[in-house]
């Protein structure tokens, strides 16, 4: 049954901080700035309203507001992060989970909770307790949320990669954090191949002295050899024996999740992530900035070595059903997820800039081809979105659908900027900056810009800062890579401008920002302007180093059946110089097969810029395609000859 027609979470919330708390906010403006000047009262009525569900009351819920590290949230409370997303136990479907080849599987809330209790019991039964760590080598499966939710339930801590890591990929991050378990498959499945990872595997256990028993999920045999694996339990085994759904109360800032930087400028970062804080930034992002409810279908397309993943799992505290889709978001065409999106109801799809620049580029036509009625939003992360994807979405995909491009992290769990249901969409644009978040812009000194391009800040503590890192018990490391560049203010390290609207527009990574001539510009500005190009479906541009200044090097992946000539790249030049400026017109523009990126599909701009300077690059198993590289030397030094 439908429910019925109401307010948005968000105008609801309003009203209520408005009578409640006499909170100034006849506008967003107004909301965000009370929600960032008056901490405290923000957080506590998020918690209110989103009905965060406490074992123990907080004494007082911020002490240290005015330190950046330091803040402490809901001191005294104690809560369970699983408890409070099996709060439902009826027979509405949580999980539906697809595949590429067509196999569906779904649970109910109900059902969701007894398996939960048949992995924790499994678990329990193996030694695992409070603060234990559980890695998962896992595709995105129902196998998946529950064993995060066991390993919750129980107050251990939870790490997931997706099983294409590879073993020096996986080594790379687990290995820093001593698991206790290990949970993988046999193998997957990816654009029509199947993979068997047990060698990996069985590298990967051989390499955690701290490991009690491996975990497999048979995923490609129903009975798979496990003999090359030392300890090796089936998931059948472990969930044999069912037993009670307790919840072990911990601290709001107690450990739930440890994350992962990239890797690509050495060994990845491990980030500890809160219990209390994720849960409470989720349910904020979920409700007030996403009005997901329970009649809501959230997709997203992700795997379990993105922070996305997290951020979708989460849905279930908002009692929404999650849809999980594993392998290649093009097969068997590449209008797979939408079909999948149309036969499920998809209400909010997530998916990539990369992903709908794509479509674009395919000339798919969604709309047109799909019953996408009961879809609402599109959510776009992982790089900016391309105004002109903008178009593509209103024209092609849904005229009325609510299009929110976000950007937040890894590091932060959540968003620093994203979409807001009462607001309008502007083409380019991220709508807003999330409530709690005291986001500003920084000129290169530290000062606040109104406008121009500058660096991506927050001024103030929220509760999803990480703890810190794995390891890093003075907390060096943590306070260097947010907080050196602006003592006391969080860095991101994203180059940015706020526009007249009151929204962002994101730009690209600081670190990856080309300054020929010495004027700066993002490289997802350059990125527009050659992809407005109808032969081209990718580029990525660096900065070499030349005679003191610096050059632009493009590298292009064209469409099938083109290639790179003298016409071309004048027509590319051409694009760039009347999008952007004459500095900005690359020098030298080179075709390869593939761009270089991060196992979370990002762009690996360092990576490219090391390589032209003939520097080693860190860390290439943090790449999902090393082999990459080799082509853009050689390309370069051809080009350089």
């Amino acid at each position: 049954m439908a429910e019925p027609e109401r307010l948005p979470h968000l105008a609801r919330f309003t009203e209520r901080v408005r009578v409640r708390y006499g909170a100034d906010c006849n506008d967003y403006a107004g909301l965000h700035r009370w929600s960032v000047e008056a901490p405290a009262a923000f957080w506590d009525a998020v918690a209110s309203f989103c009905d965060l569900r406490f074992k123990r009351g907080a004494s007082r819920v911020l002490e240290n507001g005015d330190q950046m590290p330091g803040a402490r949230w809901f001191i005294g409370a104690e809560l369970n992060f699983a408890e409070n997303l099996l709060r439902w136990r009826d027979e509405r479907p949580a999980l539906i989970w697809r595949d590429e080849s067509g196999r569906r599987r779904e649970l109910s809330h109900a059902q969701l909770a007894a398996e939960v209790s048949r992995a924790a019991a499994g678990f329990r039964r193996l030694g695992l307790g409070r603060g234990d760590r559980v890695a998962a080598f896992l595709p995105n499966c129902i196998e998946a949320v529950v064993g995060m939710l066991a390993t919750a339930s129980l107050g251990a801590i939870w790490s997931s990669g997706s099983p294409d890591f590879g073993a020096a990929g996986a080594l790379d991050r687990f290995a820093q954090i001593d698991p206790k378990l290990l949970l993988a498959v046999d193998g997957y499945c990816y654009a029509g191949k199947r993979i068997d990872v047990r060698p990996v595997v069985a590298e990967v256990a051989s390499r955690l002295p701290a490991l009690s028993a491996v975990v497999v999920i048979p995923y490609l045999a129903t009975r798979p050899d496990l003999a090359t694996i030392p300890g090796a339990i089936t998931w059948q085994t472990l969930t044999a024996v069912a037993g009670p759904l307790e919840f072990v109360a911990t601290p709001f800032d107690h450990p739930l999740l440890i994350l992962y930087s990239s890797g690509t400028t050495g060994a990845p970062k491990c980030i500890v992530h809160g219990a209390g804080g994720t849960l409470i930034q989720h349910l904020k992002e979920h409700l007030l900035h996403t009005d997901l409810r329970r009649s809501d279908r959230l997709f997203w397309f992700t795997t379990c070595g993105w922070m996305m993943w997290n951020w979708l799992v989460s849905g279930l505290a908002s009692g929404a059903t999650l849809l999980l889709y594993d392998g290649s978001p093009a097969w068997p065409d590449a209008a797979a997820l939408w079909r999948i999106a149309a036969e499920e109801g998809v209400t909010v799809f997530g998916t990539s800039a990369k992903y709908l620049a794509g479509n674009a580029k395919a000339g798919l036509r969604p709309g047109r081809d799909f019953d996408l009625h009961r879809l609402r939003a599109v959510l776009s992360t992982g790089s900016p979105l391309a105004p002109e994807s903008f178009d593509y979405v209103y024209e092609r995909v849904k005229a009325d659908v609510h299009l929110a491009s976000i950007s937040g992290g890894t590091d932060i769990i959540s968003c620093f900027i994203l979409g807001n249901p009462l607001l309008p969409v502007q083409r380019g644009e991220l709508q807003c900056a999330g409530l709690g978040m005291a986001v500003e812009i920084y000129d290169q000194q530290g000062h606040a810009l109104a406008d121009g391009c500058g660096e991506l800040v927050c001024e103030r503590p929220f509760p999803s800062m990480p703890s810190g890192f794995w390891g890093d018990a003075d907390g060096k490391l943590y306070q260097a890579a947010y907080f050196e560049r602006f003592p006391g203010v969080w860095a991101h390290g994203d180059h940015a401008e706020r526009t007249p609207s009151g929204g962002f527009i994101i730009h690209g990574r600081s670190d990856a920002v080309l300054n020929p001539g010495g004027v700066r510009i993002g490289t997802a500005e350059l990125y527009r302007a050659v992809e407005t190009v109808p032969e081209v479906l990718e580029g990525l541009a660096v900065g070499e180093r030349v005679d003191g200044d610096e050059r632009i090097v493009l590298f292009v992946v064209l469409r099938s059946g083109f290639m790179l000539d003298a016409g071309l790249c004048a027509k590319i030049r051409l694009a760039v110089r009347k999008a952007l400026t004459p500095r900005h017109v690359p020098s030298m523009i080179l075709q390869v097969d593939d761009l270089p990126r991060t196992r979370n599909g990002k762009l690996a701009e360092l990576a490219v810029r090391a390589t032209l300077h003939g520097e080693a690059v860190p860390n290439l198993a943090a790449l999902a395609n090393p082999e990459a590289l080799g082509q853009i030397r050689q390309r370069f030094e051809a080009g350089c000859a």
